[in-house]
């Protein structure tokens, strides 16, 4: 007969159960409690995390990217995105659009005004003189979307869903948006874009994540180093709007066709409408599946972004109008200390026939996704 010693039959239980959750795959925990927007209104947090460490904060107000934690070159781990520590740092003036999913269209509309089917459309001019990220009050980044768990193909992730109603922010049709987020071991972080219209009706979806591969609260941007994966650019008049026309940005300072830190001829933009990149650019595009659209990287850390997309754009905006805010964990959020790489259709191309349309038919389903994939050189 024999007989099992307790003290190490548990132990051997204990180690093995840590094995198993260090080798688990990428896990997804439930929605928690957030806190409450300033009407009342409960905000759910969840939290999708993988293998490797990488963890992605998700809060329901607007799906937006709360804390983003990858590792560096030794393996240590800090947040990259900025953002605030509770509901109401995103409800005040010290939010711009952080880490949220902007909409129904985003980048600019030319004075905010469009016309379709034969009727103006006249929107909120929230960015003087034109109007930007889908409004003021019920824009896509400010109102509660309903999270729930999803498992994929793509690893465990979030699905957001919000049902826009006709008129909201002056656009037309009854719209049904959902956003997912999945997180696979491969450290990509894929968003999966859907929406569905009763009425013709612009669509154009972005995240808005603001990056510092230093970590979020990192003095600058400009010592990243960025690859586009774009001959062409869409120049813009003094308003930000784009001009029509489609330039090489060859002999520019915003030829990022091959790697190149930021700040190189960065003074060329400062004085210029924009105040620095803040541009469209047109991806080299071979079909319709994901293309890759940008890579950034921070030499001290090694950490590396890449962009993918099923889009025909990209704005890289390089956080000019960054304010020297507070923001999460008391962090300073200093002018052109973030970039922003936001996969999407072109600026104001509700009004630019030349432009890839944006004009989602009640008969059709919008699509879009973005992959953002992290690593370290």
């Amino acid at each position: 007969m024999s007989f099992i010693n307790t003290p190490t039959f548990c132990s051997l239980i204990l180690l093995c159960l840590a094995v198993f959750l260090w080798a688990a795959p990428a896990a997804l925990a439930d929605g928690e409690p957030f806190g409450k927007t300033a009407d009342g209104t409960p905000v759910e947090l969840f939290t999708l995390k993988n293998k490797n460490g990488v963890v992605v904060k998700l809060m329901t107000r607007g799906t937006t990217i709360v804390e983003l934690l990858t590792p560096d070159k030794k393996g240590q781990l800090a947040n990259i995105a900025l953002g605030f520590d509770d509901v109401a740092g995103y409800e005040s003036d010290r939010n711009q659009y952080f880490g949220c999913v902007v909409g129904r269209v985003a980048n600019r509309i030319a004075k905010g005004k469009f016309t379709l089917g034969g009727k103006e459309y006249q929107l909120a001019i929230n960015n003087k003189p034109n109007h930007l990220h889908g409004g003021v009050k019920r824009n896509l980044d400010k109102v509660i979307w309903k999270g729930e768990e999803v498992k994929s193909k793509h690893g465990p992730g979030v699905r957001f869903s919000y049902t826009s109603p006709d008129g909201e922010e002056g656009y037309p049709g009854n719209v049904k948006f959902e956003v997912t987020y999945s997180l696979n071991d491969k450290n990509e972080l894929r968003i999966d874009f859907q929406a569905e219209t009763d009425k013709a009706t612009p669509i154009n979806l972005s995240q808005h994540c603001y990056f510092n591969l230093a970590g979020a609260g990192a003095a600058t941007v400009l010592d990243h180093e960025l690859t586009l994966n774009a001959d062409r650019y869409t120049p813009v008049d003094d308003t930000l709007i784009p001009t029509g026309k489609i330039a090489p940005v060859k002999d520019t300072p915003l030829d990022f066709t091959k790697p190149r830190t930021i700040g190189d001829e960065f003074d060329k933009l400062i004085d210029t409408a924009t105040k620095g990149i803040d541009h469209n650019f047109v991806l080299n595009r071979t079909g319709d599946g994901l293309t890759f659209a940008a890579k950034l990287r921070h030499p001290g850390t090694g950490r590396v972004l890449t962009a993918q997309t099923t889009q025909p754009g990209v704005q890289v905006y390089s956080g000019n109008f960054l304010q020297g805010q507070k923001g999460k964990d008391g962090k300073t959020y200093a002018q052109r200390s973030a970039l922003c790489l936001e996969t999407q259709h072109f600026p104001d191309s509700v009004n630019q026939p030349s432009f890839p349309t944006v004009i989602l038919q009640p008969e059709l389903r919008y699509r879009h996704t973005c992959v953002y994939a992290f690593s370290t050189e």
